[in-house]
């Protein structure tokens, strides 16, 4: 809103408006600076569209990926997993730990030719 007031139109940003409930709703706001006859700033109209339900959707299904991700970090079981070009893009802890090779020198390495010892490497 204080970008429109300043005469930058603002478009898509989040609000959280609070209803006399004490509900908190997710508003996506579109603000634009109101002029008057002189072009002078007046205010600001805001255009809005409740995004509630999608940002509590969003929301829980971001938790429900941090769960996720948590258990694959720290299962008790190597897992590890290849792009489709062969590159490592997972590699748990587990599998640092027995490989010696921490996520971030294993990742976008070539998965076979790096890791895997060089006669089991064409079966």
């Amino acid at each position: 809103m204080d970008n429109a007031l300043r005469g930058e139109e603002t478009s898509n940003y989040e609000l959280e408006f609070r209803t006399k409930s004490d509900e908190i709703r997710y508003l996506l706001v579109n603000a634009t600076t109101r002029r008057d006859a002189e072009n002078k700033i007046v205010g600001v109209v805001g255009v809005a569209q409740d995004v509630t339900e999608a940002a509590k959707h969003d929301r829980a299904v971001a938790a429900m990926a941090n769960e996720l991700r948590q258990l694959v970090d720290t299962a008790n079981a190597p897992i590890f997993g290849i792009d489709v070009y062969g590159n490592v893009n997972e590699w748990n802890n587990k599998t640092a730990e027995i490989t010696g090779f921490t996520k971030e020198e294993a990742f976008n390495k070539s998965l076979v030719s790096t890791f895997i010892v060089p006669k089991l490497r064409d079966s």
